[in-house]
């Protein structure tokens, strides 16, 4: 069968083997990050709706998860905000009442947690994993670029009331650009916000793959690890993506991951071995089947060459 709204399952530095969800068209969001690695966004909006047909999403979700797959976590992310779609909570709902031993994440860039609608809709999720990059409104506008009538004073009150009402764990995820949110007064006025918030865990994350603005570049290991230390607790500078045991596949099915996987973001072929789980070699076989079928193309960037759509 060939998903429309799922993707992988992917080997994530995050979250283990975790099989995708996607619920907003490319690139559908509430944000226009600069650094966003699936590209700039289309469909800048903060308006909740059923993008895709809400029963067809369940239909594929059950009948994958039918085969009991080993899975470390069902993730809700992909190409755009997931909040946005108006059944999540009801997909949310479907899988854990009939495959309660599947865990739930949900990636987030939590704009929309001042919505009561948001919030009830993720309270079964088992993890729930929101960005905050910035406090200040001058930051939150650079680095982020919301849609009209989301601001940074909105999005931290949002996260602080979400952070009281869920029972289950809440990671924060903090992604640092710069020259814009790296200075000493960015940092501390996160880590009060941040206290304010009280997550379980602290990601500090930089630019690995190709950003939506060309401009953009990493925060250096050093600054990530004095970010780390400022921001104390639970805190780490989240590594690069670890390979996991390797799925056979057939090459037209391993074709169609590739190309689910580079839609969403680009990949070198180190990134594409480790989440596929292949040998180097068969994937890039079929990177050159799909380069000369013009599905996809190279970019060369600071870390290597990158594959991405045509």
């Amino acid at each position: 069968m060939a998903y429309r709204y799922l993707f992988g399952p992917v080997c994530s530095r995050r979250l283990g083997t975790s099989l995708g969800i996607d619920l907003v068209p490319l690139k559908t969001c509430t944000l226009n990050c600069v650094y966003c690695e699936c590209g700039r966004t289309t469909t800048l909006t903060g308006e909740r709706r059923e993008y895709v047909p809400t029963d067809q999403v369940i239909a594929e979700v059950d009948e994958y998860l039918a085969k009991n797959p080993d899975l470390d976590y069902v993730t809700f992310a992909g190409s755009g905000e997931p909040t946005l779609h108006s059944g999540i909570g009801e997909i949310i709902s479907f899988i854990k009442d009939r495959y309660p031993h599947y865990r739930i994440a949900v990636l987030t860039n939590g704009t929309l947690f001042t919505d009561p609608a948001v919030r009830a809709a993720l309270m079964r999720a088992d993890l729930v994993i929101p960005s905050l990059d910035a406090v200040s409104e001058e930051a939150f506008r650079k680095i982020n670029r919301p849609c009209p009538g989301i601001t940074a004073g909105d999005v931290l009150e949002g996260l602080r009331t979400f952070a009281e009402e869920f029972t289950g764990e809440l990671w924060l995820e903090v992604f640092i650009v710069r020259d814009l949110n790296d200075t000493e007064e960015e940092i501390l006025l996160l880590k009060d916000a941040i206290a304010s918030i009280n997550p379980d865990h602290i990601q500090i994350n930089t630019l690995d793959r190709p950003g939506a603005e060309i401009w953009v570049r990493p925060a250096l290991p050093l600054a990530l690890e004095r970010i780390a230390s400022i921001l104390g607790g639970s805190t780490e500078v989240i590594g690069a993506v670890r390979a996991g045991q390797a799925i056979p596949q057939k090459a037209e099915e391993v074709i169609d991951l590739l190309l689910a996987t580079i839609r969403r973001r680009p990949c070198t072929l180190d990134d594409l071995t480790a989440i596929l789980g292949l040998r180097p070699a068969e994937v890039t076989k079929c990177l050159r089947i799909l380069e000369a079928e013009g599905q996809i193309e190279p970019i060369r960037e600071e870390r290597g060459v990158f594959y991405r759509t045509v």
